[in-house]
C-alpha cells in the first residue's frame, strides 16, 4: 500500500496521477466506472517515494494483474475538474506502455476490475476501444485523443479546464 500524493483540504483537492497508453490490435485500453459515460486511460495516483514509472507499473499489476514496460512520456497535463463538491487540480503524466511476458489480461472486448482509493473500493470496467471510435466517446482529458492519434510524436503539454 502506498501513500498517494493526493491532498484534500476543506475547499480543494490536489492529485498527482499517472496513466498508460496501451495500444494493441488497433485498440486502446480505457477504463470507466460502470455508472459513468466518461472514459479515461488506466493508471492511478503516484505514491510518495515512487517514480511515475513505478507507480504506473504498480497500478497495472494491482488493477489488471498485468506486468508492463513503461516507455516514453507522451504528454503532461494540468487538469482541473470537480471532485465531488470541491475543485480538483490534477497533474497528469501519460506514458506509452506495453505488456511484458505472458498475461491473463483479455486483449479484446471489455472486462471488470476493481481499484481502491483510500479505504474505498471502486468498480471499474475496462474496454479495448477501437482507435477509429475515439471521436464517439467522452474521453478525459479530451486532449489525449490527439496524443493517441499522433503516436509516437514528441511529448506535449496541455491544460484542461472542465466547465
Amino acid at each position: 500500500m502506498t501513500d498517494d500524493i493526493l491532498f484534500k483540504t476543506e475547499r480543494y483537492v490536489f492529485s498527482y496521477r499517472v496513466a498508460g497508453v496501451l495500444v494493441q490490435n488497433g485498440c486502446v485500453l480505457l477504463q470507466k466506472p460502470p455508472d459513468d459515460d466518461g472514459y479515461a486511460l488506466p493508471g492511478g495516483h503516484v505514491g510518495f517515494g515512487e517514480t511515475a514509472a513505478q507507480a504506473l507499473a504498480r497500478e497495472f499489476r494491482e488493477e489488471l494483474g498485468a506486468d508492463l514496460a513503461v516507455g516514453e512520456l507522451l504528454a503532461s497535463g494540468e487538469v482541473f475538474f470537480p471532485w465531488g463538491k470541491r475543485p480538483c487540480h490534477q497533474i497528469g503524466l501519460y506514458y506509452a506502455v506495453s505488456l511484458c511476458g505472458e498475461t491473463e489480461l483479455p486483449l479484446s472486448g471489455s472486462f471488470p476490475a476493481t481499484d481502491e482509493l483510500g479505504d474505498v473500493r471502486i468498480d471499474l470496467d475496462f474496454y479495448w476501444m477501437p482507435l477509429a471510435r475515439l471521436d464517439e466517446i467522452a474521453l478525459y482529458p479530451p486532449q489525449m485523443r490527439d496524443v493517441i492519434r499522433s503516436l509516437p510524436d514528441a511529448p506535449r503539454h496541455f491544460v484542461y479546464h472542465e466547465a
